[in-house]
Formats: structure tokens, sequence, C-alpha cells
């Protein structure tokens, strides 16, 4: 089958020349648990394009796993660094502050949910969020519990891993986990039983959580709930309204932190700044990575001041926390978000996203869900003679799809799922290709996988 290309470009075939050298080098030097989604080198990348060393342009439909939101180096985030990068590299906040520090914080607390008070704290990466959250909700509920939910991805520290769900590849023969953490059942829409309505099934699973806190723990020990208001690597699952809502519920009356995860839906992913804001709640905690800064390693939280304000001096931070760098670099983006109004602009890619795929199900029998918020989007393939999950298809179509000039990436606790994370500054022009080419590349394999 021709594809069909005008912006995308493979001119090398897999592995190129200098990607091989390289694929070399990186055996004897990288250890193998370090694992790669698509074997191509970056000469560079720009916008919603990837350069290798070889001469292939490719459409990224993965956003360094939802990390480039406004797009590979914005020219605006650019600028922000190099202009920081001349005054100070770093200082360490804990030694010699600085004003993007609180530039940043003040920001983050006109654009997070929630009316009241915030206060924030900065770190490195998603995980270490995480860790913080947790230490702070505990710090200031004198309680040790923390419930995270099935098919929940946390991280991979020591806490993020006992917060985690799947086991392969996170967790496998890397316990003892932390103590005191809880996983309590997540709705999935497509597992609802027949004839079971929408809500029924969404106030089924609220009363699921509520016998949980009877049979599991106690809500007195509870410091936290931590949820992905969408969850990422477990296949991106939006939940019910009333779930989300239920569960934020019962954490008010009893005493415990309800945190968002919002590092992989935060800033615009979602169709609102944070996907929060679809289930009308205000979280106690959230915390945020990945888009936050264009890639460049910084996270946050931010939540109650009286809550931030629990642990003592020293108590939280590190010693890489808010760089400078990070800081300019999120200012810049958080702007960009504004100004070019990519929150409708995730609306409208997510739209196009899931009609394509929606039309695909009609001849792809596999497709058993297309589902998402704004432009975080899925599509579960599992073969309908015996309901299995078709990972080895997802697995080729993936092959395919780089081979013809697409990255994309694999979700799900079965890995029968493929997102998408589109920058959110792709053109009409880029993501019309970049459909029609996975298109393409779903119906050839499913026509392989037929004879």
């Amino acid at each position: 089958m021709e594809l069909t290309r005008k912006i995308s470009s493979v001119v090398s075939p897999f592995p190129g020349s200098r990607t091989q050298e390289l694929l070399d080098k990186r055996q004897a030097l990288v250890p193998r648990g370090v694992g790669n989604n698509t074997p191509i080198f970056v000469q560079k990348a720009e916008g919603s394009l990837i350069y290798d060393v070889d001469g292939n342009v490719f459409l990224d439909f993965a956003g360094a796993i939802g990390t480039m939101n406004v797009g590979h180096c914005p020219p605006e985030v650019v600028d922000a660094v190099q202009k920081q990068a001349e005054q100070y590299l770093h200082t360490c906040f804990h030694v010699a502050m600085y004003e993007p520090y609180l530039a940043l914080a003040e920001k983050l607390a006109q654009i997070t949910p929630g009316s009241f008070q915030k206060k924030t704290i900065f770190l490195n990466s998603g995980a270490e969020a995480v860790e913080n959250a947790v230490k702070i909700a505990r710090k200031y509920t004198g309680k040790p519990g923390i419930v995270s939910f099935t098919r929940a991805f946390h991280g991979r520290t020591l806490m993020g891993m006992s917060l985690t769900s799947k086991v392969k590849p996170y967790k496998f023969q890397m316990g003892p986990f932390a103590p005191a953490t809880y996983k309590a059942p997540y709705p999935n829409p497509t597992a609802r039983p027949e004839g079971m309505s929408e809500k029924e099934y969404a106030l089924y699973c609220v009363k699921q959580f509520e016998d949980f806190l009877y049979t599991e723990v106690s809500p007195e020990e509870l410091a936290a709930v931590i949820m992905e208001p969408v969850q990422g690597e477990g296949g991106f699952i939006v939940p019910p309204k009333e779930f989300v809502k239920g569960v934020y519920d019962i954490c008010q009356r009893n005493n415990i932190l309800f945190i968002a995860d919002e590092i992989q839906t935060g800033f615009g992913r979602t169709g609102h700044m944070f996907a929060s804001t679809h289930f009308d709640i205000e979280p106690d905690l959230i915390t945020m990575s990945k888009s936050i800064a264009a890639g460049l390693p910084i996270s946050a939280v931010t939540g109650r001041a009286e809550i931030m304000d629990a642990p003592s001096p020293g108590e939280i931070g590190g010693t890489y926390g808010g760089s400078p760098l990070g800081c300019a670099a999120a200012l810049a983006v958080i702007e960009k978000i504004e100004r070019e109004d990519l929150v409708e602009r995730s609306r409208s890619i997510g739209d196009t996203i899931r009609a394509c795929l929606m039309d695909l199900q009609q001849s792809i029998p596999l497709i058993a869900d297309v589902r998402g918020l704004g432009a975080m989007c899925a599509v579960e393939f599992i073969h309908p003679d015996n309901n299995e999950p078709a990972k080895a298809y997802v697995a080729e179509v993936q092959k395919g799809c780089y081979e013809a000039g697409v990255i994309l990436l694999s979700a799900g606790v079965h890995g029968n799922v493929i997102r998408f994370l589109t920058p959110l500054v792709m053109t009409d022009e880029e993501l019309a290709e970049g459909l029609e080419l996975i298109r393409e590349v779903m119906l050839r394999q499913y026509a392989l996988l037929r004879k």
C-alpha cells in the first residue's frame, strides 16, 4: 500500500547507518532496563516534527509522553531560557532565592482549580512531586495511609511504585514497597455490566469505594487519596464525573485530602488547563510536571496554603528543585498556552482524532473503544471473538507507523491501547497527514492479521 506523505519523510531504511552506530553504542553503555519506544536518534525537533540522524522526518503523536503540549523548541520558551541562562543557571533556592520561583508560584496559584489561597513547592520530576505531596499530606493530617487506584501510574520511585498498579514493567521484583499504601477499584466504562446505565455504574463504583473504606482501611488512618483525573499509563481511562465527585465528597467528609495527579493531564491537554475542572472539583493538592516547561525538568505541588505550610523548614525541598531555567521556561509555556488559546485547540484536535478513530471502527472490529478528553485520546483494541487484548496488533501498528513517519505510544495494563499526545500546536495539515498515515497502517495490519 502506497502511503500518502507531504510533511513526514522516510528516506532511510530502519535502522539507518548512523542510527545503527548509535544503537550499538547505546547497547554497550546504557542499561537494557531503560526502555525505548522508537528506535531512532533525534537530530533536531521543532513544533510537531522530529528529525532523526539519518534524515527521516516524523510527525510526533507522542509528545515525549505528553511533555510537549506547546511543541518542540517553541521560540518564546527557547528565548526565555537563553535570557535566564545569561543571568544565572543555579543558586539553589534554599541558599539564594530568585524571583522566577515566586513568579511561577504566583501564576500557578491563579490558574489551578480552587478559589482558596495556595502555595507551591517546585521539584524536579513528576515522581518527586508525588513523593512530596504524600509527605505534605501525612504531615498535615498526622495520618499515614495513602489510597491510589487500580491501573494507576504515579512514578518509578519507591513511593511512586507503591502507588502504581501495573506490575510489569514497573514493579516486578522491585519490592518490598512502601507501607500504608492501598489500591481502590477505579471504574472502567468499557467493563460496565450489561444492562447497567452509565449513571448506575458510576454510583456502583462510588459504593465500591465506600465499601473499600470498611474492608481495607479506615478513614481515620488515611491521609490522602491520589487520583489521576484521566488515567495515563493505565489506558487513558476517563472516569464518570459522578465517581470522581463521589470520591472527592467522601474525602471531604472524612478529613482525607484529595490529591489530583495532573502530571500528564495538565496544561491544556484535556481541553481545560487542568482536567480536574471537567469534574467540578477543587483538589487539596495538585501534582504537575511534563508539559509545564516544554521538556525542561521541573515539577510542582500546588495546594491549599494551610496544608502546604504543615512541614517545617527543611522538611521538603531539594538542591535542584525549582531550577531557574525551568521556572523561566514554565512561565513562557503558560503565557503561550493562554495567548494562543491552546486549550481550545486541544478540544479541536481531540474531536478530529476521535472522529477518525470512530470512522475506522466500522472497518476494524478490533477497535473496542475510542475515548478521551480534549487532545488526550486513546483507542483500545480487543479481539472480538475471545475478548483478548490485541497487544500484538498494537505493537505492529506502532512499528508500521514509525516506519511510515508517525511516532505513537501504547498504554494500558495489557499494552493494547494506542494513546495520542500530539503537541497542541500541531497544524491541521500535520494532523490530517498523520491520521491518514495511521489509518493506512491500521488497515494494512488488520488485513495481514486476517490472512
